[in-house]
């Protein structure tokens, strides 16, 4: 007996009326098999309605994807119920992945030139969702054509379904840049709307769409201050604002077109102020304009009194209630306080009180921003705020908060007292979180300042007595200790509260410090170290000494060991020379001055590169190289470089900071090896001084597209004469608009300096879509292999 087929409104209540997820796969399985026999029946006046039942079992996640063929079929009918429901299938069932996509091109073509408006609107929405770049190629002409139909519906969608097209292939702007310029005379919101953002598309991706709707700017202006004043019509405002939507649309292109562009800009000065002191603020549609004026004008060449006005606007955004608003407001002035410092300056209060926000993002970006306003005129003042933040942070910001403080701190301290006091006061309350050269930046300033030598060691002594935990605080009072253990005894610093410590009190930190479970290797060998240096600065007896450093001689632990073995050694063959041994540090001298304010200034984005670069170890770059065969002559099995052997000459003359160093290669010109939709590879050369044979090549890749590019990956590989050792990436992630690229590294061999070709493989996620590009790069220049 055969079952009869369920009808849509059914199949849906019986469904919903499953009990459990059984159940369900039960009754979709059912109707499945009920509608694969319908499709092999053929019957044309079911297949509509079998298809619009298969269509939701697809979008409960079921699989459907016996129904593409079907949705040929129902387009190519000349029903337009079977056309409806076609093409709603085409959009769901069918993608660039699939190549029945390019079956329904010369169905789309043909519905488009019928006339029929319901046909064409349900043709050009099917290509403007799932248009590959070869059906827009195929189908530009027809739909510039209806881009100059009589009826406003299907001119709307027909300008949507350009801007796919341009997207999809940036090298159509050519055929759809006349008709831009008769469509911005549009009334019509819809058809005016989707010509804004075509324009926008088109100056995006062609310089010379850019050059040209330059000529207009005046017209843009002239809409937009038609919005402005009198209103486009009442069904389109919100809230009091007329037609937010086309405001920020026209303001976006306006902010693109003045880019870089002194004539244009000066064209639309005094509209922005009128947009800027005239939009209602207490919307959030008036605020979403305001925001793009604001980025408009810091953008463009503006005068100096509207910059200072966006700030303004921006110091109103960060006293709204709203987080998100808040938020928006921190993250433009601090992409404007590099070029704008003083005028962000004054709403610095109220970024400070911002550090207090509960919402983790929000508290995020005002400490970056609160970095940024340091200077040294208000150093103290915003340490003090910095440092009080610092106790009551969340985790997760502690360590971006030290580095920070202490980056600012080292750049712009008023005094060498005040550097140390505020080093040790963020070791102290985050010692765990800072960098790893927070030591050694403390034990050189300390060292440079021999006036502060006696403040500097009783300031360490009490901090670490009162915790060692904080295993930075302790290596740096364990080094010091040991520096200026006499100091200490002595008693006699007048710059803090005087207390009398005896050689038992330290020796016994010391030995806690050593045995402590909290305390890492390298803290306990700068323990015993200090310990050592003491048995030459204390006028007691050195017995207890010697029986700690003799107890950890048999440590487990090879590094502290071996320093325990050499120090008995020392005290017993070689102690009439334990004194000169281990006299005091002497002061390291800077190379040059000029070298430490580069240091200075490069350290916050040296910071973000070095915790977004580890370094890989050579498993990994031997398993990218097994994973990637990509020519024919390249070894199934991954080649490693031998390590660099250093030249004597060369790091004689480094050490002695001699001018024989030879003179710098000439530079290698950089060359642009892949670009689409905005994802851009760079390579950049540079030979290794010491090893001509040794290439580094760094690819940088970046993103100038509005999408974030996700899981990016790129493997490389080279021919068989060839040695090469990729490193790891800075990161997976490419952020959209010129966002921080990523950068990887490698190194390539060429003993026998034959030409050097490269074929790489480039997978990503863009715009919702994996992306797999492999090509080969022959064009390298001369200079990377001879």
């Amino acid at each position: 007996m055969v079952v009869p087929s369920l009808k849509l409104q059914d199949l849906i209540e019986e469904i919903r009326g499953a009990k459990t997820q059984a159940q369900e796969r039960e009754v979709i399985q059912k109707e499945c098999a009920q509608i694969r026999a319908s499709f092999r029946d053929g019957d044309p006046l079911q297949r509509h309605r079998q298809l619009a039942k298969l269509l939701y079992v697809h979008m409960l996640g079921y699989p459907a994807h016996f129904g593409q063929m079907e949705c040929l079929k129902l387009i190519a009918s000349p029903r337009f119920t079977d056309k409806r429901v076609g093409y709603l299938g085409a959009m769901l069932l069918l993608d660039e992945r699939h190549d029945a996509h390019l079956l329904i091109t010369n169905s789309i073509k043909n519905d488009l030139s019928q006339g029929i408006q319901p046909v064409q609107g349900l043709a050009l929405c099917t290509l403007s969702a799932m248009g590959s770049a070869e059906m827009c190629r195929d189908l530009a002409t027809e739909v510039e054509k209806l881009l100059l139909q009589p009826s406003p519906y299907v001119r709307k969608k027909a300008v949507l379904t350009a801007v796919h097209m341009i997207r999809k292939d940036p090298e159509l702007s050519s055929v759809f840049l006349p008709p831009c310029t008769r469509l911005l005379r549009e009334r019509h919101h819809g058809i005016l709307l989707g010509t804004i953002t075509l324009i926008t598309e088109l100056c995006e991706r062609n310089p010379a769409a850019l050059r040209h709707f330059r000529k207009v700017v005046p017209q843009l202006v002239q809409i937009l201050r038609t919005l402005v004043t009198t209103g486009y019509s009442t069904e389109h405002s919100i809230s009091g604002v007329s037609d937010p939507f086309l405001q920020v649309q026209i303001l976006r292109l306006l902010r693109i077109l003045g880019r870089n562009h002194e004539e244009s800009s000066e064209a639309m000065n005094d509209l922005l102020a009128q947009v800027a002191t005239n939009t209602d603020t207490s919307r959030n549609a008036g605020n979403a304009v305001l925001l793009e004026t604001v980025l408009t004008i810091m953008d463009i060449h503006s005068a100096a009194g509207l910059r200072v006005l966006a700030v303004n606007i921006l110091g109103r955004f960060l006293l709204n209630n709203d987080k998100n608003i808040r938020y928006v407001a921190l993250t433009s002035l601090l992409r404007l306080v590099q070029s704008d410092h003083s005028a962000v300056q004054r709403h610095r209060s109220t970024v400070v009180e911002c550090l207090q926000e509960t919402d983790a993002s929000l508290s995020r970006r005002a400490l970056e921003l609160s970095l940024a306003l340091v200077n040294s005129s208000n150093v103290r003042a915003m340490m003090q705020e910095l440092q009080a933040f610092l106790e009551s942070c969340p985790p997760d910001l502690r360590a971006d908060c030290a580095s920070g403080i202490l980056l600012a701190a080292e750049r712009f301290a008023p005094s060498k007292r005040w550097h140390i006091d505020t080093i040790l006061h963020v070791l102290t309350t985050a010692g765990t979180h800072v960098r790893d050269d927070a030591v050694a930046n403390l034990t050189q300033l300390i060292g440079e300042a021999q006036e502060l030598h006696a403040y500097s060691v009783r300031r360490l002594y009490s901090a670490l007595a009162e915790d060692i935990s904080q295993q930075p605080l302790a290596q740096v009072a364990a080094w010091c200790i040991g520096e200026y253990g006499d100091l200490l005894l002595e008693g006699n610093c007048e710059e803090t509260e005087p207390f009398q410590v005896g050689e038992e009190e330290v020796l016994a930190l010391l030995e806690k410090l050593l045995q402590s479970h909290m305390s890492l290797p390298a803290t306990r060998g700068y323990a015993i170290t200090a310990l050592m240096k003491l048995s030459t600065r204390l006028r007691g007896d050195n017995n207890r000494i010697r029986q700690v450093v003799s107890i950890y001689g048999s440590c487990v632990d090879i590094e502290l060991q071996q320093r325990a073995v050499e120090y008995n050694v020392l005290f017993q063959k070689y102690d009439h020379m334990r004194a000169a041994i281990l006299e005091k540090m002497p002061l390291v001298e800077r190379s040059d001055s000029q070298g430490v304010d580069e240091r200075k200034e490069n350290k916050a984005g040296a910071q973000i590169l070095e915790a977004a670069a580890p370094v890989p170890t050579e498993p990994q770059a031997a398993k990218l190289l097994d994973l990637l065969d990509l020519l024919d002559d390249t070894p199934g099995h991954a080649q490693h470089l031998p390590p660099l052997a250093p030249s004597p000459g060369g790091a004689l003359a480094h050490l002695l900071d001699l001018p024989c160093a030879p003179p710098p290669p000439a530079p290698i010109p950089g060359l642009r090896v892949f670009e689409r939709e905005g994802v851009r590879l760079d390579l950049s050369f540079v030979r290794h001084p010491e090893t001509p044979g040794l290439l580094l090549v760094t690819a940088t890749t970046s993103n100038s597209s509005k999408e974030d590019v996700t899981r990016f990956v790129c493997q490389a590989a080279v021919p068989k004469s060839f040695q090469m050792q990729l490193q790891a990436p800075s990161g997976d992630t490419i952020p959209a608009q010129g966002g921080l690229p990523v950068t990887q590294v490698f190194r390539i061999l060429n003993p026998n300096k034959a030409t050097l070709r490269l074929k790489l493989r480039l997978t990503y996620n863009h715009s919702g879509q994996p992306v797999q590009e492999i090509f080969e790069v022959d064009n390298l220049p001369v200079e990377t292999w001879q």
